[in-house]
């Protein structure tokens, strides 16, 4: 028998003079075993899971514009049709191109500790993850460890969970998938027992309706506070992985994650002087509604990828 193609599309995105691709390439290429992104000099490749198949998402980044083809598995215009209309959005979270980046910067221009790292790093954008349950597992297997620590426990997932592209490229396991492996499985990839309750439990929720992660990541006006309260009701979910998953996962940029070492690191460079949790959040309060995208500065700032 002969094999059927796979449906291919294509389209392209423009990009903003200031488009900083270097660092989307850089968010996906923590992982340098590239089993679920692939990234090249102007090139990302990423497996997505997609309304029940693998998809494989190509970026290729020029001079104000990017590139978009994508590849499904299945044949089925209807399908074709409505990739059209989700991948593309999509995409544009990913990049963060919806991000009102000039504002913060001209707000915050003249400000004397943060000014001259807004001047050098200009254009910065938050990297998004492929799915908003992609960002929350990260910050769940991300809590108190290094992030070559939490890159390790990601990969093992996506390999237990072998959702895998023809191409070759795994795709990051669903809600529905990280059920079907369960809490054995889920310790057996490396997952602590209050790491893995927890994911379980944000799983049962997306599944159950009661964390309608995609929904609010699609609302015209994203309900901040209402996905905040949802998740701190889960045993093992605090504000900094509220603050992480709502800019990781929706492009949210007001969360304060004072509770981030880093982030307070970098406050301690910028005001030479020791900083502890309750002076972090102090110093980014005047910052909202672009809290988080300050977090963001310091991170790129002392060469971390969060």
């Amino acid at each position: 028998m002969v094999p059927v193609p796979h449906m291919r599309a294509a389209a392209q995105l423009p990009l903003p003079p200031d488009f900083r691709a270097g660092d989307i390439l850089a968010f996906h290429a923590r992982d340098r075993e590239a089993l679920a992104e692939q990234v090249g000099p102007a090139t990302l490749r990423k497996g997505l899971w997609w309304r029940g198949q693998p998809v494989c998402l190509q970026v290729d980044f020029s001079p104000g514009q990017a590139q978009v083809q994508w590849q499904l598995a299945d044949r089925d215009p209807a399908l074709a049709a409505q990739a059209a209309q989700d991948i593309l959005p999509l995409v544009r979270r990913m990049l963060g191109l919806a991000q009102d980046v000039a504002a913060f910067e001209a707000r915050f221009a003249d400000h004397p500790l943060l000014g001259p790292v807004l001047q050098r790093q200009a254009g910065l954008r938050v990297p998004v993850a492929g799915t908003p349950f992609e960002a929350l597992a990260w910050a769940i297997m991300g809590q108190q460890i290094s992030v070559a620590a939490a890159v390790s426990l990601r990969r093992r997932l996506i390999v237990a969970a072998d959702l895998r592209h023809d191409s070759g490229l795994y795709c990051h396991p669903h809600a529905d998938q990280v059920l079907a492996l369960g809490l054995e499985r889920l310790r057996a990839a490396g997952l602590s027992q209050a790491k893995a309750q927890s994911l379980h439990a944000v799983a049962e929720g997306v599944q159950s309706g009661a964390l309608p992660l995609d929904a609010w990541a699609a609302a015209p006006q994203l309900p901040a506070a209402q996905i905040a309260q949802a998740l701190l009701a889960i045993k093992g979910i605090g504000p900094w992985t509220v603050s992480y998953t709502l800019l990781r996962g929706f492009g949210w940029l007001d969360g304060s994650l004072h509770g981030d070492v880093v982030v307070r690191r970098g406050i301690a460079q910028l005001q030479q002087a020791d900083v502890d949790q309750v002076r972090a959040q102090a110093w980014l309060a005047p910052f909202a509604p672009w809290r988080a995208l300050v977090a963001a500065h310091l991170w790129a700032m002392q060469a971390v990828n969060a």
